[in-house]
């Protein structure tokens, strides 16, 4: 997992042969006219998902792990909380790995809260389980689906 400054993120370029292609493209980004919705880039190697949606509590948010995408989550109208916590420690696995979505759900509980700022990025690897969308209201995002 990295959490930091979007002003920082040519640090991280070399991580992954996408992620200039990631960072490019959010520097062209309106950021007061991002409309809701699902691009595509490069192919289907890079998903680009706008969305709008109600935060949780702690309770509520469960953690999640991917195996062929590593996530990019940025916050854009309000701080989004992240729970997080190493695959090799998750246990209790809600249903199994769903393919087709890239996604396994886990019952156990984030060993630790990060706050992330409009302006700043999480980037979660398929080690990295966590816990999106905690906090009160809501929240319009951007998620990178990058293909590893």
């Amino acid at each position: 997992m990295i959490i930091d400054n979007l002003s920082n993120s040519k640090q991280y370029l070399s991580l992954h042969p996408r992620f200039e292609e990631v960072f490019s493209y959010i520097d062209s980004l309106n950021w007061n006219n991002l409309p809701i919705g699902v691009t595509e880039l490069d192919g289907q190697q890079i998903k680009v998902i706008v969305s709008e949606s109600d935060m949780k509590s702690q309770d509520e948010a469960k953690l999640e792990v991917h195996q062929k995408f590593i996530d990019i989550q940025i916050p854009v109208t309000k701080s989004e909380t992240f729970g997080w916590r190493s695959l090799n420690t998750l246990k209790k696995s809600s249903g199994g790995y769903a393919a087709e979505k890239d996604i396994e759900f886990f019952d156990d509980k984030p060993i630790t809260y990060i706050p992330v700022q409009p302006g700043e990025f999480a980037i979660f690897f398929p080690g990295d389980g966590h816990a999106p969308l905690v906090g009160d209201g809501k929240i319009k995002k951007i998620i990178f689906k990058v293909a590893i």
